[in-house]
């Protein structure tokens, strides 16, 4: 797709596709693509945004950890996030990584940077928790804040060490891997199928049929559904290794190093992957990988490089769901050939009408693939895909299938062209294409059941809203009785109690928790409330961003009100706001001048209170002032700086005005340094806003 293009449409759809995967993988352990595809459209995503920041979608897989807390578990806060990995497909990916960490570390650019490689496994991560040297809890990684309790599956694994010898810290959370070796998963998956077999052997006699039996489609598939069992026995029975490679919190640093780490992590008792070593030439050991990969005894979709001093890592820190000082190098991916069958409709939460190809199942990159997005009608057009045809998939990154080209172009029995749609094909409504866009988007509104439902899903998700007992199958089902319209009516379903627990395949029980879900959903931090507004291009990081700034919802509303202007204070104020650029600020602005938004967030804040954000930091220097940067800073760069009064919990602005508190100055301060002085700003050199910020930095 060309920059000439707009490329709004195509985000929408590796939302959609990303997002189908990420419930596959992370909640049901029933993945249909490999690793690889599903890099790839992570990789086409993150492109996208980065090239038009404005697009960013409030319900991006680039500004989350996919993934939640099963049913059937209790919920587990890690202490540190365990977060995901940002991915680098080629040496000049990798080049641009090295790139950054030097930019924010402030340091030349051909300044050396050890790292540590480790082969990344197709397993599922786990979060342990020692105290006092005893192993005390385990848990998934979840959503990256908080996963499924599994301590006592965890406990039945040979390769966990139950105490740690001393010395150890007080508390200390370790990261591992755990996994199945490709022949075990083989002889597993032959005994699954046995039982299977035998299953409906006896479903066919008439017996007794038993529990039921999965067939897992990989070993990481199995890996995750052994770990996921209620029953710890059955776990037991499972032929599952740990490989530990990471650490979270700890109540004191046991290493200087991620390789001094690793070595600890042996002493400890603890199995660490043989196979990682420091590297002064990452490309050189990848290749070295990727021709070993297929001899190995387990599955691993390419190599994790970590910066090796510790130091450095705890400096550069996170960037949304993924570290500065972290990324994962992926395989390349594998091609196919297969048969299309129709091109389908699928409408979004946003009325973005989105083609998929639907295919003769195809066996690529070591999964069967039937689906592949394509993206929207202009791709269609330039590829000239039509239905009946040969096509070119790949797993991009082994993971989302991707239509390459069409592998017949001169077949002379070739269908027609394809007719994208021009009206919705949940609703009927005109699909309307506005000039400059390439997405064609149903007129129906929240008169369009497949925007309708879409919408009220994210309201209730988990990162948005979070009310537990409401997914896909119930809404369609309350929106088709009548009773669950916008979500406002969702606070309202107290009022049909007996009648929710008279619907087929509900009860009492059932009605009763989930109006108890919704209940505890009354108060829910601003941040929260703002993201499951579904606003365009406010996802979770812009929602707090905003909470932060305006701290209640009134001012929040009010300032975007007066926004509408151009060029007024409010307006000025909006766009000073780190991070939110031009198109977003409009994109909230235009929300809060259409009276039907406005009439349905008064219905709703008529039944929720947003509550304002906690100070990120306590009663610090910083903690809820309003920071401008001005200048060259020497000791660090400008990005460590921001990121460490975010942390700290101060606003970070672009331009000063009456409402800043400090002004930072670095060499060669322009305007804004004496523009804050007219205005009796308080400024700071770089030296006192390191000693404000408690940062000393070393060599």
């Amino acid at each position: 797709m060309s920059d000439a293009q707009d490329p709004a449409a195509e985000i929408a759809a590796l939302i959609a596709e990303i997002q189908r995967h990420d419930l596959l993988y992370y909640e049901r352990d029933a993945p249909e693509i490999e690793d690889a595809d599903y890099d790839a459209l992570m990789r086409r995503l993150r492109a996208l945004e980065a090239a038009h920041p404005e697009l960013v979608q409030p319900d991006s897989p680039t500004q989350r950890v996919p993934g939640r807390v099963a049913e059937g578990f209790a919920k587990s806060r890690h202490l540190a996030p365990m977060l995901s990995l940002d991915n680098a497909f080629d040496e000049a990916d990798f080049h641009d990584f090295t790139a950054r960490i030097r930019r924010f570390l402030n340091l030349a650019e051909d300044a050396p940077l050890g790292f540590v490689a480790e082969p990344k496994i197709d397993g599922l991560s786990v979060n342990l928790l020692y105290e006092g040297g005893r192993f005390v809890k385990g848990a998934t990684r979840g959503d990256g804040l908080e996963g499924e309790d599994i301590t006592a599956n965890l406990q039945t694994l040979k390769d966990l060490p139950r105490e740690l010898p001393a010395p150890c810290p007080a508390r200390i959370e370790i990261r591992g891997e755990v996994f199945m070796e490709r022949a075990d998963f083989e002889a597993f998956r032959a005994e699954q199928q046995a039982a299977l077999a035998a299953r409906e052997a006896r479903k066919a006699a008439g017996g007794k049929l038993g529990p039921a039996v999965t067939i897992p489609v990989n070993a990481r598939n199995a890996a995750a559904g052994s770990l996921r069992q209620l029953d710890a026995t059955v776990t037991a029975r499972r032929p599952l290794k740990l490989l530990a490679y990471a650490m979270g919190e700890a109540s004191e640093a046991p290493a200087a190093t991620h390789w001094e780490w690793l070595e600890r992590l042996q002493s400890w008792g603890f199995s660490v992957n043989p196979l990682s070593r420091r590297v002064t030439d990452p490309a050189g050991f990848q290749a070295e990988m990727a021709q070993a990969r297929p001899g190995l005894g387990y599955d691993i979709d390419g190599v994790v490089y970590k910066l090796d001093r510790l130091d450095w890592q705890q400096r550069l820190g996170f960037v949304g769901r993924a570290p500065r000082w972290a990324i994962a190098w992926k395989f390349a991916a594998e091609q196919a050939v297969t048969r299309l069958i129709r091109i389908e409709i699928q409408v979004g939460r946003t009325g973005a009408l989105t083609p998929r190809a639907v295919m003769e199942p195809v066996f690529v990159g070591g999964v069967t693939v039937t689906h592949a997005s394509l993206h929207n009608e202009d791709e269609i057009a330039r590829k000239d895909i039509r239905e009946g045809d040969l096509l070119r998939i790949q797993r991009a990154g082994d993971v989302i299938p991707q239509v390459v080209a069409v592998a017949n172009p001169a077949d002379a029995e070739r269908g027609p062209p394809f007719a994208f749609p021009t009206t919705c094909p949940a609703c009927g409504s005109h699909a309307v294409r506005p000039e400059g866009e390439v997405v064609r988007r149903c007129t129906g509104g929240l008169t369009c059941p497949a925007q309708t439902v879409e919408r009220l899903k994210h309201f209730v998700s988990r990162r948005a809203m979070d009310i537990d007992g409401l997914g896909e199958e119930r809404i369609l089902t309350l929106h088709g009785l009548g009773w669950l319209a916008s979500p406002a009516d969702l606070f309202r379903l107290k009022h049909r109690a007996e009648a929710l627990a008279g619907l087929e395949g509900w009860g009492g029980v059932s009605a009763g928790k989930l109006l108890a879900a919704i209940e505890a959903r009354r108060r829910v931090p601003l941040d929260r409330f703002l993201f499951a507004l579904g606003i365009r291009r406010i996802g979770e990081q812009n929602a707090r961003l905003l909470a932060r700034h305006y701290r209640d919802m009134a001012s929040l509303r009010a300032r975007m009100i007066e926004a509408r202007i151009i060029g007024s204070e409010a307006r000025e104020a909006l766009g000073s706001i780190q991070g939110i650029g031009p198109a977003i600020a409009a994109e909230l602005v235009e929300f809060f001048a259409e009276p039907r938004n406005l009439d349905t967030l008064d219905a709703l804040l008529a039944e929720v209170t947003p509550e304002p954000l906690p100070e990120a930091a306590g009663e610090g220097p910083l903690s809820g002032k309003a920071v401008v940067f001005t200048g060259t800073l020497e000791s660090l760069s400008r990005a460590e700086a921001e990121a460490r009064a975010e942390a700290l919990g101060a606003r970070v602005t672009k331009s000063v005005s009456k409402k800043t508190d400090y002004m930072v100055v670095g060499t060669d301060a322009g305007s804004k340094a004496a523009k804050a002085a007219g205005l009796g700003v308080a400024v700071l050199t770089e030296a006192e806003f390191r000693a404000m910020a408690g940062l000393q930095i070393g060599s």
